[in-house]
């Protein structure tokens, strides 16, 4: 693969099993995107097709922004992409709080993916729950399954709330790890309005999820999910592929109150063959 950024040797340090840590925010978003064409690249391979969840915020919108750019644009076989969401507010694709409108904004009219390629979560209609339904019925069509019948992506990218939330899943939410359900439609408590998110059985069915941390702000809500034992345990704390792997993406200031931990292996550069996994059993 060609040199990705004007510094392609810069690896994040890996601090702990899984968390990466790069000095600057802007370097999370080109490590993520470069992350991004590596396993696009090995999915493509192996499987003929990269089945991506994408998710919304600022560290997403400039990853977005650097895969829609020269460097990396060019990288990617976009014809054999599918792109999904991890969760989805309900507005339009034209509002402005809109993971999908993100996307299409800072990535889909700049690469040549096909609109058959791109499913997104259709929140902003009446019937709801028949969303859901028909957004599940795309990932059983296009997703391979596991031994359990869950459906595999090969990528889900994911942040935290300060409140230690993920995807639309919330603290105190019922059902979050006992549910057959793929997609459901919870309640925001900031906001009493409902969302449609991936469930938690279905992230962690995931080959790879990916968190993009960033920001003072997120510092001790990442501490709380990495090292401390919270009961009920934080949403957050609950992602914990069963059989893949799990990082954490952070840049300094996000990553400045957490410890350092030995690393069993010698660290990996993100996105190649010999990653360490983080499976459910090591969380």
């Amino acid at each position: 693969m060609e040199d990705t950024g004007p510094n392609p040797s810069f690896l994040p340090e890996e601090i702990q099993p899984g968390v990466m840590v790069c000095p600057e925010a802007e370097e999370v978003a080109r490590a993520a995107a470069r992350m991004f064409v590596e396993w696009a690249w090995q999915s493509i391979a192996a499987e003929g097709a990269f089945c991506v969840a994408l998710s919304g915020g600022s560290t997403p919108r400039v990853m977005l922004q650097a895969l829609a750019g020269e460097t990396f644009r060019s990288q990617v076989d976009w014809a054999k992409v599918q792109l999904f969401w991890s969760d989805e507010r309900c507005v339009p694709p034209d509002d402005p709080e809109s993971n999908y409108g993100l996307a299409r904004r800072e990535l889909l009219i700049r690469v040549p993916i096909p609109d058959a390629n791109v499913h997104r979560m259709e929140a902003e209609r009446e019937d709801l729950g028949r969303v859901a339904q028909e957004y599940e019925e795309l990932l059983r069509r296009y997703l391979e399954h596991d031994a359990h019948g869950l459906p595999r992506f090969d990528l889900i990218y994911l942040g935290i709330g300060l409140d230690g939330h993920t995807a639309s899943l919330f603290p105190g939410a019922r059902g979050l790890r006992a549910t057959s359900r793929w997609v459901s439609t919870p309640l925001a408590p900031a906001s009493g309005k409902r969302r449609m998110t991936l469930t938690l059985p279905v992230l962690n069915a995931a080959k790879r999820v990916l968190f993009l941390v960033e920001g003072s702000a997120k510092a001790e809500i990442l501490r709380t999910v990495l090292e401390s034992n919270v009961e009920p345990p934080l949403p957050a704390q609950l992602v914990a592929p069963v059989d893949g792997q799990r990082w954490f993406l952070l840049d300094q200031a996000a990553a400045a109150l957490l410890s350092r931990q030995p690393i069993a292996t010698d660290p990996k550069e993100p996105g190649s063959s010999g990653q360490t996994e983080h499976t459910g059993e090591e969380w």
